[in-house]
């Protein structure tokens, strides 16, 4: 591979993460409106199903982005462990402890007394069990890195018939999960295959599969993959709330075929546009590269912006969403940008 195809590679997959970082943002920005089905305007929350339906690739697309520049490459155990840990750990830990003594000035705060033996009790709880919302993401992505020593290794010596065998065993396992047809399911353990193990799996066999296709049909199908997928979420979504008259979620979810087939499209539409532009470039490399701090951030810093009344319906809610979006991007990134340049920043900016 050329040095030229080297960088070209490295361009979309950063482009993909940012897109994915933002995409994140916004989720958690419109989390609010869909749980108060009934509660709010029909208006309000068809506008949060929407913005949230076309961004639940997020977590998806990450994984499968950690499959294309992981599952590449050989490793000494002791080296990955000691460079992947410490960037992902040390910044993940100190994050966490942030978060819960948030969380503890929360319930202080709300009138529940509790001894210092019981503070450090909760305290450790939350550490062990997640302190934010947002971080089950994190202790899921450090079981899929205990993995990948392994599954590099597999993955590079495999044909291309042994990957596309794991992945429609995966896709198997999501379709059997589906209400229609649990009742068709065979009692046989396909544990090994499911979860976002398949993602991982799927982001690196699609990196490197090139299509014969002319790039126009390839660019439309992923459109088309794109606009089917956020319909069955949007529509679907909306058909179960209305039944049981509360918000449901199961197209949310990140393991349904209809995040699989948006993932799928805007992975396989990155993948094949180029971004020239110089300024854009720019600010998508720079953000890129404290996307992980960003995340681990954003909600503390959404949760700031909530308390001075900055949020989802500050203004009209189709204007609001993206905007409070972007403004906490803008905040998180100088925010960790900053605490980056510290000495020693870096152990704890992610």
């Amino acid at each position: 591979m050329s040095e030229n195809q080297v960088g070209n590679k490295m361009s979309w997959t950063t482009n993909l993460r940012v897109v994915a970082t933002i995409s994140v943002i916004l989720v958690h920005v419109t989390a609010e409106i869909l749980y108060q089905y009934g509660y709010v305007s029909n208006f309000v929350w068809w506008t949060g199903n929407v913005y949230d339906s076309f961004v639940r690739f997020c977590v998806p697309v990450f994984v499968m982005l950690t499959g294309v520049l992981m599952l590449s490459r050989t490793y000494e155990l002791s080296e990955f462990l000691k460079k992947r840990f410490s960037r992902i750990v040390l910044p993940f830990l100190f994050w966490s402890f942030v978060y819960a003594m948030f969380a503890l000035n929360d319930n202080i705060s709300a009138g529940h007394e509790m001894s210092f033996g019981e503070i450090i009790e909760w305290v450790i709880h939350l550490l062990l069990n997640g302190s934010s919302y947002h971080l089950w993401y994190i202790y899921m992505i450090i079981g899929i890195y205990l993995f990948v020593p392994i599954m590099s290794k597999w993955i590079q010596n495999a044909t291309e018939k042994e990957i596309l065998y794991f992945i429609i065993i995966w896709i198997f396992t999501l379709f059997i999960n589906q209400p229609a047809l649990c009742r068709f399911r065979i009692n046989v353990d396909l544990t090994y295959f499911s979860g976002f193990i398949g993602y991982l799996v799927l982001g690196y066999y699609l990196s490197i599969k090139s299509f014969s296709f002319p790039k126009t049909i390839i660019i439309g199908t992923a459109v088309f993959l794109v606009l089917i997928g956020v319909s069955i979420t949007i529509f679907g979504t909306y058909f179960l709330s209305r039944e049981s008259n509360s918000f449901e979620e199961y197209f949310y979810n990140y393991n349904s075929l209809n995040i699989l087939m948006v993932s799928v499209g805007l992975f396989i539409l990155f993948k094949n546009l180029e971004i020239t532009n110089s300024v854009v470039v720019q600010i998508t490399n720079f953000i890129s590269k404290y996307s992980y701090g960003i995340y681990l951030i954003h909600v503390l810093i959404l949760r700031l912006m909530w308390k001075v009344k900055i949020d989802y319906d500050f203004v009209n809610p189709v204007f609001a969403i993206p905007l409070v979006t972007l403004i906490c991007l803008l905040i998180s990134t100088v925010i960790i940008y900053s605490i980056n340049k510290l000495p020693y920043g870096k152990y704890i900016s992610g």
